[in-house]
């Protein structure tokens, strides 16, 4: 007797089919997993067995054997229990066979038979639809599914159930796909903070061209409520980014009751977090704050104190967009498009500017703090801002500056000008962070007064090239700005004011 079926397995972002095949055979009595299990795989044997107890059934005393093919890949996690017992529910003849072949199953058991939630329906249904198939999965992820589009997705609370409904005795009801609610507490607004008229408007300039920001300043200076400011000035999460920040979350096990998202990320990881939190990797390869901050902010908070090796393990994925987890057998890889927004102190003690506070140290010490980062990350960064000391004026004088909104409209107006732009070029990006090669020496090239200051700048602070073409981006950014269509010498030179800030 035998049955097969088809479940799935993830590596990054990328699903692999899996053919569950079950044979119950003479022999040794036994249940045996075989195809390179880990243990969670290898225990949903137990699980299988407690949930037919729950329902009446019982498993024959033959030799039971369930190969998950290709057999040279690793099998993780708990979602193979539904497909294996689907498996052996066709082999017994308890639903027909030919009706699974229609289907990916997914899901993990309870003893009791109840379907418990599992991480990556949604990329699992998304493989679904381009399989022509249907989709099998607990009922508290069935909205998660319905997000793929046109297909069949039975969306299950118990084994029964779905035993019920291969009968016909119970037709499940097609889940419905829900979208993340809107928060209807008062946003923090860009209008609060008080003074320093220069972050604000760097922080403007990030926003509306994706770039990454460092802001350095003293304790107190307003770096924190910039940051956390800025989600308020981007603009929503369009359609096909939504999706791919919910395919991230999903994997990660960290949606909420399959709801779509649709405010873009704001990760805010402690410095004590490990490389594998930031960057992605652990026991099962889950993306880390990096990724699940994709299409959104990652903010960085006393940048120094994290650890060097993971700050280090930065610098390829804010270049290229992409996580890369490497295994002896296998790479995964996760989207990683996000905006890096880092704060620190120019010294251990904070107060490198101020004599009457600083400690004994300076400026040696301001030197050994900010040698913490490295050369290469700080010229991924496009801007640099300094942040002075609030003045006692600037605290007790009512707050004057403009609210987020009228911010937010022109952001969403610059970035609309950049998406024109590119869709008219025929490429992919969308904001002029992430333009390079040709099209960014199309789009960006200064007039002959600006060229001249660039190229004067590049020689005498001794730019690399990298930060030569970060220069431009931010140019072509603060033009996009004014409605420019050229980049001139005082956008370069509002670029170059925002390179790397030296202390001592």
């Amino acid at each position: 007797m035998f049955s097969r079926l088809n479940t799935v397995s993830f590596q990054g972002v990328d699903v692999i089919t899996i053919d569950v095949q079950v044979q119950i055979s003479s022999g040794m009595p036994g249940f045996m997993v075989v195809g390179l299990p880990d243990k969670a795989v290898g225990e949903s044997r137990e699980r299988v067995r407690s949930a037919f107890h729950a329902m009446g059934l019982s498993l024959p005393y033959r030799r039971i054997t369930v190969n998950l093919a290709p057999a040279d890949v690793q099998k993780e996690g708990s979602h193979y229990d539904l497909p294996i017992a689907l498996g052996l529910l066709a082999v017994l003849g308890v639903i027909p066979s030919d009706v699974l072949s229609e289907y990916v199953a997914l899901g993990e058991l309870a003893l009791d038979s109840r379907l418990a939630p599992i991480s990556g329906v949604l990329p699992a249904a998304l493989h679904a639809a381009s399989l022509n198939k249907g989709l099998i999965c607990p009922k508290a992820c069935g909205s998660e599914a319905a997000w793929a589009g046109d297909i069949n997705v039975l969306a299950a609370e118990n084994l029964l159930s779905l035993i019920n409904h291969f009968k016909g005795i119970q037709i499940l009801s097609p889940p419905e796909a829900r979208m993340e609610e809107e928060t209807v507490q008062k946003i923090v607004d860009l209008r609060d903070v008080k003074g320093q008229e220069t972050a604000k408007r760097a922080l403007e300039i990030t926003a509306s061209g994706g770039h990454n920001l460092l802001m350095v300043g003293p304790p107190g200076a307003g770096k924190s409520m910039l940051a956390a400011r800025l989600a308020g000035i981007l603009p929503p999460l369009t359609p096909s980014e939504a999706l791919e920040v919910t395919m991230i979350h999903s994997l990660a096990g960290q949606l909420n009751e399959g709801k779509l998202l649709r405010t873009r990320p704001f990760r805010d990881p402690h410095h004590s977090a490990s490389m594998p939190a930031l960057v992605g990797g652990g026991l099962r390869a889950k993306p880390g704050e990096i990724s699940l901050a994709h299409n959104g902010v990652l903010f960085l908070d006393e940048l120094p104190e994290f650890a060097r090796p993971t700050l280090e393990a930065l610098r390829q994925p804010l270049e290229s967009g992409k996580a890369v987890v490497s295994r002896a057998n296998a790479h995964f890889t996760y989207p990683a498009r996000v905006q890096l927004i880092a704060a620190m102190n120019p010294c251990r003690c904070g107060y490198l500017s101020d004599p009457s506070r600083s400690c004994a140290r300076a400026p040696k010490c301001a030197l050994d703090y900010q040698s913490k980062i490295s050369g290469p990350l700080f010229d991924r960064i496009d801007l640099h801002v300094e942040l002075p000391e609030i003045s006692a004026a600037d605290l007790t004088t009512p707050a004057t500056g403009e609210y987020s909104s009228l911010v937010a409209d022109r952001v969403k107006r610059a970035r609309e000008v950049q998406e024109q732009r590119y869709s008219a070029l025929g490429v992919t990006i969308r904001l002029n962070a992430h333009a390079d090669g040709e099209p960014l020496d199309g789009i960006a090239a200064p007039d002959e007064e600006g060229q001249a200051l660039l190229k004067q700048a590049t020689e005498k602070f001794k730019l690399s090239a990298r930060g030569y073409r970060r220069v431009l981006r931010v140019a072509r950014t603060t033009a996009d700005m004014t409605g420019s269509e050229s980049v001139l010498a005082t956008h370069i030179a509002e670029a170059l004011s925002y390179r790397r800030i030296y202390f001592g």
